[in-house]
């Protein structure tokens, strides 16, 4: 048992029915410890003092807040401007909203939702000027869908792993007012060609986007899985996008300007941008590619040889998944993976192949076609086509290496 210098444990004392003993409800005990400032805090007992028999002790009574067994430790990976998903640990699509990526260009602000406003304008016939609370007047829409960093790429060392790679990535269920609504109502003039859409960070964020996305699936949203948006993700509420790359995403958005041209920002022309060929730059290169990655096996796994069940996700940032194809032989051969349904548009979708594995060296790939008939491309013709070893936008296959001893590393 493990308590705080100072602590004086308590055993707790709790009355227990016949009924709930038999109930075999009860999976771990815990005791009261006094804290050295007066204050009474609970502490688990030891996997060995319970897991002989758990059912000889009362288990945690119910809390405000659910919590993840103490069994289970997915984090995200985290360097000064982001934080990473571990995908190779999570199950199905869905991103559990502590662990969704993070990407801030300068940190997270502490944001009052009673003193933040939305203010539409520009080239509009109707300036409004909207709190949260008005939001949610407005008819709701919910939707899943993924999310991407648009620098969404790493590789050159064995030893990464999904979360390495590509873990600037991850799906949540959102739910706002739809951007097509508020245009309605701001009544948006027909010169109108672009908006400005600017956030509450110390950086005030802004981007540039066309205005035939906000009439098409652009939204506000203030929800994330069912609770409130969290302050990473740009509580009280963000700009979301789907399909497109994450920062154009603004979150803590405090202000939308309708325009009929670009605005040129700093985000969308010293950065945000990408050399191609001939000593050229791209910029404005809104949608995310499409993309899969097998999650399992994959570094940092270790497998034994028989039946392999192999797993990932993929996406399009153009809409839904059409096909993903897995090789077990470094691109040689191909064979369809099963999709998981529904698959959806703009999305990550689940994807899983069973292989017999003989236990000789080989390499395990995957690769999406996506519903426009674009095809994932491998790193040489990215690099080929781009005239760049990497950068924005790189969605390249991955490849992993199972060794003879059943070490999963990446193929660098």
């Amino acid at each position: 048992m493990k308590v705080l210098p100072g602590e004086k444990p308590v055993v707790l004392e709790q009355k227990v029915s016949r009924r709930s003993l038999l109930g075999g409800a009860a999976t771990a005990a815990i005791v009261l410890a006094q804290a050295p400032f007066g204050k009474a805090v609970q502490a688990a007992l030891s996997e060995k003092e319970w897991k002989t028999d758990p059912t000889k002790v009362p288990g945690v009574p119910p809390g405000t807040v659910g919590t993840r067994s103490p069994f289970e430790k997915p984090v995200k990976k985290p360097s000064d401007i982001s934080s990473r998903t571990p995908l190779q640990n999570l199950y199905g699509t869905i991103t559990p909203s502590d662990l969704h990526f993070e990407r801030n260009h300068n940190g997270v602000p502490a944001i009052d939702p009673a003193q933040h406003e939305l203010l539409i304008h520009g080239l509009v016939e109707k300036p409004l000027v909207l709190t949260l609370a008005d939001l949610k007047r407005y008819p709701s829409v919910t939707r899943i869908c993924f999310l991407e960093c648009s620098g969404n790429f790493r590789s050159g060392n064995p030893k990464l792993s999904p979360q390495d790679i590509c873990g600037l990535t991850s799906q949540s269920e959102w739910t706002g007012v739809m951007l097509s609504t508020l245009f309605r109502e701001v009544g948006v003039k027909p010169q109108a060609q672009w908006f400005l859409a600017e956030g509450s960070d110390a950086a005030k964020m802004t981007r540039s986007i066309p205005l035939a996305k906000g009439w098409s699936d652009a939204m506000i949203v203030y929800a994330q899985n069912g609770e409130a948006i969290r302050p990473e993700q740009g509580y009280p509420f963000r700009l979301f996008l789907p399909g497109y790359e994450g920062n154009m995403s603004v979150k803590w958005l405090r202000r939308l300007e309708l325009s009929d041209e670009p605005f040129m920002t700093r985000e969308e022309t010293s950065k945000y941008t990408e050399p191609v060929k001939d000593g050229k730059i791209r910029y404005f290169s809104f949608d995310i590619d499409a993309r899969s990655i097998i999650t399992f096996p994959a570094y940092p796994a270790q497998v034994q040889k028989g039946w392999i069940e192999i797993r990932g996700i993929a996406w399009s940032g153009r809409g839904k998944v059409d096909r993903v194809e897995v090789s077990t032989d470094g691109g040689r051969s191909w064979q369809l993976a099963q999709i998981q349904g529904p698959i959806l548009d703009k999305a990550h979708t689940g994807f899983r192949y069973l292989w017999h594995w003989d236990g000789n060296e080989t390499e395990i790939q995957s690769r999406v076609t996506d519903e426009t008939g674009y095809v994932q491309p491998t790193y040489q013709q990215l690099v080929a086509a781009r005239g760049s070893k990497g950068g924005y936008h790189f969605n390249p296959i991955t490849g992993w290496v199972l060794q003879r001893d059943g070490q999963v590393l990446l193929r660098t």
